[in-house]
């Protein structure tokens, strides 16, 4: 258990000083933020068409694409599943 807690005080010791700037950081992982516009034109859908399709609101698209919020979880999945096949967004449509 000691050495658990020496382990984490040592983590938390780095994790400080690479957020003020004093190390750099062993890995940084970023992701590119999908073009929901471009994506939704590539289905060849209207905003409120594209909306319903994926099950949010027309605002909630709107604010995608023009970068006010940014998509996360499982909309983000959503959107690179129609991003690489857009005829896959039918599949989300609710009859």
């Amino acid at each position: 258990m000691n050495d658990f807690f020496k382990d984490l005080m040592e983590s938390a010791s780095e994790a400080v000083e690479i957020s003020q700037g004093r190390k750099p950081a062993a890995r940084i992982t970023r992701y590119e933020l999908p073009d929901v516009k471009a994506i939704r034109k590539k289905a060849n859908m209207k905003q409120n068409e594209f909306a319903q399709a994926i099950g949010v609101s027309s605002s909630l698209i709107q604010a995608w694409e023009q970068k006010r919020r940014i998509p996360t979880g499982t909309y983000l999945k959503v959107l690179r599943v129609i991003e690489r096949n857009p005829e896959m967004v039918n599949l989300f449509k609710i009859v």
